[in-house]
């Protein structure tokens, strides 16, 4: 919940929760155009009225399920992410990565990279939540290859930014193939390419 919106009682909050969970769920099944309000109002056990007292429209509720699903993402690879700054570092999270989408079935593929794909041209507003959302992701990132270029285990002339980038945009396509070719060889394939690039910069 942003700043700019009224404190929750602790029911409130709860409802809120409850009914953003709900529609994460359905748009990463259904879509974000196959998911209504009158969907989200059955799944969840809320009426409209609830629904718009805590989001002015659909698009809002829409913002509010992509800062969720950024932070579940963020969640489970927290640990791995902080503890980019080895070469070790970046193999472990790239193993967990692909481990994960084994666990799946190879199904789903990226559940912020669907939202991305579907309304990246819907509106201003949503593209820069999408556009934050990403950023938050590849910050850890960012800030692993700084501790290890600081650690003199990258040339100076390695740049962090856009290692980060490569291997961020490595795992979102990966994850996009692993999710149509039902196999996480693509996401294993990619991410191999970015480690193997991001090590043409080691001392």
């Amino acid at each position: 919940m942003s700043a700019a919106e009224p404190r929750l009682t602790a029911p409130g909050r709860r409802t809120r929760e409850r009914i953003v969970e709900t529609a994460a769920e359905l748009m990463f099944r259904k879509g974000v155009a196959g998911t209504s309000i009158p969907d989200i109002q059955q799944a969840a056990g809320v009426s409209a009225s609830q629904i718009y007292h805590y989001f002015k429209d659909k698009q809002g509720l829409v913002r509010a399920v992509i800062e969720y699903r950024t932070e579940q993402a963020l969640v489970h690879q927290r640990p791995l992410l902080e503890a980019l700054d080895s070469f070790e570092g970046l193999r472990a999270w790239s193993d967990s990565v692909v481990a994960i989408q084994d666990g799946r079935g190879c199904a789903g593929g990226c559940e912020v990279g669907s939202l991305a794909s579907e309304l990246a041209e819907s509106c201003p507003e949503t593209r820069t939540a999408l556009a934050a959302s990403f950023e938050r992701w590849e910050e850890p990132i960012r800030v692993g290859l700084v501790r290890l270029r600081g650690r003199g285990k990258l040339r100076a002339d390695a740049d962090p930014h856009d290692l980060a980038t490569v291997l961020l945009a490595a795992l979102q396509g990966g994850l996009l193939l692993t999710q149509v070719r039902r196999t996480s060889h693509p996401l294993r394939t990619a991410l191999d390419g970015a480690l193997a690039y991001i090590a043409t910069f080691a001392t």
